[in-house]
């Protein structure tokens, strides 16, 4: 049987060297029709500063399927990759989110407030089967419940094909699932050499820099030293872990500056326009006498 193609964008385009572009959005089957044909690789559904529903989160990864896709792409996977920050701070270590979400057929996991070695492997952990010791690659060791049904026919594979596929990448080099962990606080920083050293199986290392600014002292200055300072160094050790550096906010006035910057996982906002109401205020407001 011939290898199966790709199912996830984002992985995909991390292989081929290649800087993917995601968006935060809430989880509303509005967003998941409007951004599922928008030119991004992925789409992270905000779960953590919004309400977590799993049904809604379903809804939503059923109504990013698009027949025409499917036909011209010849891959149930959607043409972009649909994963879901979750509630929980790694803190907590809160695996049933993680588990939920994958069962539905999440591709990605993102996780707030990783801080520790401990709390990233409880990370990384959750996103895997468990399997016998004598396994290639068997730590970070897997906790995640066996249920495959719903998330191997959402992927479009048999459930044995979704096995050999539901692992998290890089990892497992035919994993499809990415974990991404958020460095998001002093601690964390001071702990990412460690995380990245000691842990397997993280993809991307996400910059929370509106709570890494709080924890600083200046709350969304992001050109503050500080705050710069604290972003350079994560950045500088995922270059030395060779882990990709995600940027939060990207947008129109920043892009430019983030791709110098070196970071290889963006998150851009969506442009919200209104051309019918800005054509309809012109042609109505009323000329001051």
């Amino acid at each position: 049987m011939a290898a199966l193609p790709r199912l996830n964008t984002v992985i995909r385009a991390l292989e081929n060297g290649e800087v993917p572009v995601s968006v935060f959005a809430p989880p509303t089957v509005d967003n998941a029709i409007a951004l599922s044909v928008a030119p991004y690789d992925g789409l992270i559904f905000e779960a953590e500063h919004n309400a977590y529903d799993i049904r809604d989160l379903r809804d939503c990864l059923q109504y990013m399927l698009n027949r025409r896709q499917i036909v011209d792409q010849g891959t149930l996977a959607p043409a972009v990759t649909p994963m879901i920050r979750i509630p929980p701070n790694g803190s907590e270590m809160n695996q049933w989110c993680a588990k939920q979400v994958l069962d539905i057929g999440a591709y990605g996991v993102v996780w707030p407030h990783i801080s520790t070695a401990e709390e990233a492997y409880n990370a990384v952990a959750a996103c895997r089967y468990p399997r016998p010791k004598s396994s290639p690659a068997y730590e970070p060791a897997g906790q995640r419940g066996d249920a495959p049904t719903a998330a191997a026919r959402y992927w479009g594979l048999t459930q044995q094909e979704y096995y050999a596929k539901a692992d998290v990448w890089p990892l497992n080099p035919a994993g499809e699932i990415l974990v991404v962990i958020m460095c998001e606080d002093v601690q964390a920083i001071d702990n990412l050499p460690e995380i990245l050293r000691e842990v397997a199986g993280i993809g991307v290392v996400l910059i929370g820099e509106g709570d890494l600014s709080q924890n600083l002292g200046q709350p969304r200055q992001y050109g503050h030293p500080s705050v710069v300072e604290a972003m350079t160094a994560i950045r500088r050790i995922c270059v030395e872990h060779n882990v990709a550096c995600g940027h939060p906010h990207v947008d129109a006035a920043n892009a430019q500056k983030v791709v110098d910057d070196g970071y290889r996982f963006l998150v851009a906002a969506p442009t919200r326009s209104y051309p019918g109401l800005d054509a309809c205020r012109k042609l109505t407001r009323r000329t001051s006498v």
